[in-house]
């Protein structure tokens, strides 16, 4: 398995992944506004013998203390090899690079059984308001110690709201 920074060129197997994974294009579409309205950090793509399988996406995040934050939405393997570590190593590295683009934590509203096994836990979170506040599926990761310590209300991009 083969982890990169997507190319223009994986765009359309991106979203096929996302289709896939999700059961649906909701997130096809999401990825499509924020890369049209700039929002996008940054997306990693795993290929298994030369095939996109994988996909994760991390958007910038504006936050009311001048700090850098970071939302992971969507990560998505292809149906038929999920459970065998391709969403693993994505998150892994997503969380390398969002430190190299100087992200101070990761917000991410997703499975509660899955990503605290990365460190991800609601309690994090605790002192982010957001839209998705008080659902134990908003979860944070501090990349910087202390990030999430004081208040702090983040705004999500506007594609969100599509």
């Amino acid at each position: 398995m083969t982890i990169r920074h997507a190319r223009r060129t994986d765009h359309t197997g991106i979203a096929e992944i996302n289709t896939l994974a999700f059961g649906k294009p909701d997130e096809a579409a999401l990825i499509q506004r924020l890369r049209d309205d700039g929002d996008v950090m940054f997306e990693l793509v795993a290929e298994v013998d030369g095939v996109l399988e994988g996909h994760i996406l991390f958007s910038r995040l504006w936050a009311d203390n001048g700090r850098f934050y970071a939302a992971l939405a969507p990560m998505a393997v292809r149906p038929a090899l999920q459970t065998r570590g391709i969403g693993s190593a994505l998150v892994r590295s997503s969380l390398d690079n969002a430190r190299e683009f100087g992200a101070h934590g990761v917000l991410v509203l997703g499975h509660t059984g899955y990503y605290p096994k990365f460190g991800f836990l609601a309690e994090t979170a605790a002192n982010v308001r957001s839209p998705y506040s008080g659902s134990p599926a908003f979860m944070a990761l501090e990349i910087d110690p202390g990030a999430f310590a004081e208040p702090v209300m983040v705004a999500y991009p506007n594609a969100f709201a599509g």
